[in-house]
């Protein structure tokens, strides 16, 4: 039988460097004896512990204590909910889709608004058979006249009944005789009528009623609900033009390094930008407007300028996150006087992400450059502050067992990209923080456990945003 920490299903040359080193005791973190006897108990914090914010300086030992993933995400929460409620905009409805209601949706109007034909077919009045006028009623066209019994009129789906008409007789259920009369026919084959039987025509028969959905005034639909296309058209029938809805953030990335390129192949020691083309669409499915996308060169000076001058209510930077030579994400913080909420996440792939207060309003989200590692610090960090700021409900947490172990750090939780099969959830190879190859095939991220987790083993499952509401959903 595996262990639930071994490398399961996984060849060698699918590790990561990073995640070679992150098997040995990370020197930043102080000493725990739980940590090196395998104590999961004392090396793992308790979940709904955060650590108190602080400046973007160190503490007077050089050293940042990593935020438990769990914690981190309610970090992100609690920032979001710090903020001032955010003023509710009015929008026309081909702009709302995503968007989530700042007030309930009432009916404006009856609907329907009048008594319509819900087939094609006659308005008839009283019992059969009926003389048959000669002008039809069609949807649309103006009120009709009034009829008297053992009258009937042609009308089409969704036309206004005259008034006195007791009941539409659907066209199969009709049959006019050599004299133009109208009587009532039993059905015979499919889509023919049967001259002879008289059925009983029920009053009201095929005739939506007006009110029948709902009366003028009645709640169709409370605040904080996110408008998905049936809202849009449930707002339209109700005779809305524009929707009351909690904006966006306006989301500005920051991509940095000297070492990406825009196009082209990967040559002499440069590489492709993955993260410009990645992130905005991401962050607009998150139910974000990102108002610009710009790529920094490693500079201290065009870093702090950026930083400063943006105007976004949370900036996402990639790379720079860590403390090398090149990277000038803390440096810039410190300078700023930003306010680090969490510092350094027990994650992985994605360890060194960031989130900072920049101003009484405004956010930044450092996420590390690898780009599966990114991504994780999307899902974790940005993810909670944005479904916040856009007033959305929080998903409901789910579980599915997974079809193979799967391999674990020591301490730190794990996010792996799985596709769905079924009731299973299938790890996908080339999950390396560098990686993309996995997350592009799939559906979610499972959440493994530190030390893995087993073969069928139930993992909580993020969903991506595309597989639950459509891409720019």
């Amino acid at each position: 039988m595996t262990s639930p920490g071994a490398r399961v299903g996984r060849d060698a040359d699918e590790f990561d460097v990073e995640e070679a080193l992150a098997l040995v005791k990370d020197p930043r973190r102080p000493a725990d004896p739980g940590r090196d006897r395998g104590d999961a108990a004392a090396r793992t914090p308790a979940p709904d512990t955060v650590p108190a914010p602080h400046t973007a300086r160190s503490d007077e030992d050089g050293q940042h204590r990593a935020t438990p993933w769990p914690a981190a995400r309610t970090a992100a929460e609690r920032a979001a909910r710090s903020l001032p409620r955010r003023t509710p905009a009015s929008v026309p409805l081909d702009t709302a889709l995503g968007l989530v209601t700042a007030a309930p949706l009432d009916a404006l109007t009856d609907l329907p608004s009048f008594d319509t034909s819900a087939m094609d077919g006659w308005a008839v009045a009283g019992p059969g058979p009926w003389e048959v006028r000669e002008e039809g009623v069609l949807a649309g066209h103006a009120k009709p006249g009034s009829l008297t019994d053992g009258e009937a009129v042609r009308i089409a789906t969704g036309a206004r009944v005259p008034r006195d008409a007791t009941a539409v007789l659907r066209s199969e259920h009709g049959h006019i005789d050599d004299k133009g009369r109208l009587h009532a026919a039993l059905p015979g084959a499919p889509g023919s009528g049967r001259p002879g039987a008289t059925p009983t025509v029920v009053h009201g028969q095929d005739i939506r009623p007006r009110g029948q959905e709902c009366r003028s005034g009645d709640q169709l639909l409370p605040a904080g609900v996110l408008v998905t296309p049936a809202v849009l058209g449930l707002a339209a029938a109700a005779g809305y033009d524009t929707l009351a809805v909690i904006p966006r953030a306006r989301v500005e990335v920051l991509v940095l390094g000297d070492e990406l390129l825009t196009q082209g192949l990967p040559q002499e020691g440069l590489i492709r930008d993955a993260l410009g083309p990645m992130l905005p669409p991401w962050l607009r499915a998150l139910g974000a407007d990102v108002v610009a996308v710009r790529r920094l060169r490693d500079d201290a000076k065009a870093l702090h300028k950026a930083v400063t001058g943006s105007g976004a209510d949370l900036i996402v930077t990639t790379g720079g996150t860590a403390a090398g030579p090149l990277d000038h994400v803390h440096p810039t913080l410190s300078r700023i006087g930003a306010r680090l909420l969490v510092d350094g996440v027990e994650v992985r792939p994605g360890h060194p992400m960031l989130l900072a207060r920049t101003r009484e309003n405004q956010h930044l989200v450092g996420l590390p450059g690898n780009p599966l590692a990114a991504v994780s610090g999307l899902l974790t960090l940005a993810e909670p502050l944005l479904r916040i700021l856009a007033g959305r409900a929080a998903p409901e947490p789910y579980t599915l067992p997974v079809r193979e172990g799967v391999h674990g750090h020591p301490y730190d939780t794990r996010l792996i990209p799985v596709a769905l099969h079924g009731d299973q959830a299938v790890p996908l190879r080339y999950n390396g923080p560098a990686m993309l190859r996995g997350i592009a095939a799939a559906d979610a991220l499972a959440v493994v456990p530190p030390g893995g987790a087993r073969p069928g083993q139930e993992l909580e499952l993020l969903d991506l945003p595309w597989a639950v509401s459509g891409i720019g959903g």
